[in-house]
C-alpha cells in the first residue's frame, strides 16, 4: 500500500474527522491522520497522512506556522467565539469603529503572547474535553497557552464585518483572536468564517477537493514523504 500525503481542501461543514473517515473509505487504508484540526465552520488546507510512513511525519506539519483568512463580525458575542454558537448582540456603539481604530488595535496582537483557548475546544481537563464540560454547563478552567502571531493584516473592513489575514504559530485559536479583538475594542466580536490558506509552505491552491477523489485516482495526488 502506497504511503504519502494528501493535501485536501476541506469544505465548510464536515468535521476534520469526517474528512479522514471519507479518505479511509476511498483509499482502503486504516492508518490515516491529519496535521491540525479545522472546526466544522472552517474550510481550507488539511494535510492528511496516508500509511504508516507518512503519519510518522505529520508532527512536522502540525508544529509549523499556519496562515488563515478570517472573517469577523462585530456587534455580538458568542459562547463558542464563532457563528456556530449562541450569539448575543452587544450594546450598540455610539458610532461604528473606524478603520484606523481597528488597524491600531490589531497591532497590539502581534508577537509572542499568552492566549486563552475557548471553553468550547478540545483542550483536555483531567481527561475530559473542555467542550464536553461546557455543553454540560460544568465549570471549565483552562490555562493560557503560549502562541505567536507573526503577521496580522486587515484585508477589508465595512462595519460590522472585517476580513483579516493571519500568520501564526501552531496552537493558535483564531476564534480567540476574534473574541479578544471585540473585547479590546468594546464592541464584541465573533468569527463568522475561516479559511486555512497555508501550512509549512504548502498553499491551498495545491490542495484537492474530496469530491474529486475516488478509489481509482487518489494515488495521483499522493505526495511521498521526504
Amino acid at each position: 500500500m502506497p504511503s504519502g500525503f494528501l493535501f485536501i481542501h476541506k469544505p465548510s461543514g464536515p468535521t476534520s474527522y469526517g474528512v479522514i473517515h471519507a479518505i479511509k473509505k476511498i483509499t482502503g487504508t486504516k492508518k490515516i491522520g491529519h496535521a491540525g484540526t479545522l472546526d466544522p465552520l472552517a474550510e481550507g488546507l488539511l494535510i492528511v497522512g496516508v500509511g504508516r510512513e507518512a503519519t510518522k511525519h505529520l508532527g512536522d506539519f502540525l508544529a509549523s506556522d499556519k496562515e488563515y483568512i478570517a472573517s469577523i463580525i462585530f456587534g455580538g458575542v458568542s459562547n463558542t467565539y464563532d457563528a456556530e454558537g449562541i450569539v448575543v448582540p452587544t450594546q450598540p456603539l455610539p458610532q461604528p469603529l473606524s478603520k484606523t481604530q481597528l488597524e491600531e488595535t490589531l497591532k497590539t496582537f502581534l508577537g509572542a503572547q499568552q492566549q486563552m483557548p475557548p471553553i468550547f475546544s478540545a483542550k483536555k481537563i483531567k481527561g475530559q474535553k473542555a467542550y464536553d464540560l461546557a455543553r454540560q454547563n460544568k465549570p471549565v478552567e483552562l490555562a493560557p497557552v503560549g502562541i505567536e502571531i507573526k503577521e496580522l493584516e486587515l484585508l477589508s473592513y465595512t462595519w460590522p464585518i472585517a476580513q483579516l489575514r493571519i500568520r501564526c504559530s501552531s496552537g493558535t485559536y483564531i476564534r480567540s483572536i476574534a473574541h479578544d479583538l471585540g473585547q479590546k475594542l468594546g464592541a464584541g466580536a465573533y468569527l463568522s468564517g475561516l479559511i486555512r490558506t497555508e501550512t509549512k509552505g504548502i498553499r491551498l491552491d495545491q490542495a484537492v477537493k474530496i469530491a474529486d477523489l475516488n478509489t481509482e485516482n487518489w494515488t495521483q495526488y499522493l505526495i511521498p514523504p521526504r
